[in-house]
């Protein structure tokens, strides 16, 4: 059996430092380690995204990823999104065009919106559906998906915060 392995890795702004087996994955840490409960186990195979969690920025499938492949590394989860001010434009996005459903796939398709909108505030419907393709919700057809991301871009190109 292998020994434990120490981490230090930031989530949502906050230093945490963990000793777990080399085996542990991401999500599995977040979940029952630190109770950070709004990223989903959905397949456990990273076919259905709603495990997506923010890792330096960008979307990773925490299902997948080993723990101590995130040390010295920033893990942002849903949690991590709202601030003081209130929701991001994405997740107000969601709200407002009825898009999050039974909500179980949410997270995932806030996380990696955010992350599209971080890097290309602008970007076409095209470029929307092929950033979200691996999230998959079995309560649409994706419109309202697409239509709230699409708003959201809109308010982050006016200063908004996606």
């Amino acid at each position: 059996m292998a020994s434990p392995v120490s981490l230090t890795l930031k989530v949502n702004g906050v230093e945490e430092t963990r000793t777990v087996p080399p085996e542990r994955v991401l999500l599995d840490l977040l979940r029952e380690e630190l109770n950070l409960t709004g990223t989903k186990r959905g397949c456990d195979l990273g076919t259905c995204g709603c495990c997506t969690v923010l890792v330096d920025g960008v979307p990773t499938l925490s299902c997948l990823t080993l723990a101590k492949r995130v040390d010295r590394r920033e893990v942002t989860t849903i949690e991590g999104l709202a601030s003081g001010a209130g929701l991001t434009a994405v997740q107000r996005a969601f709200l407002e065009h009825g898009a999050t459903q039974c909500g179980f796939c949410t997270p995932g398709f806030i996380l990696t919106a955010t992350a599209l909108l971080r890097e290309r505030p602008r970007p076409t419907r095209e470029e929307i559906a092929e950033a979200l393709s691996g999230n998959l919700c079995r309560c649409t057809g994706y419109v309202k998906i697409l239509e709230a991301v699409e708003a959201a871009a809109r308010a982050v190109a006016a200063g908004g915060e996606a």
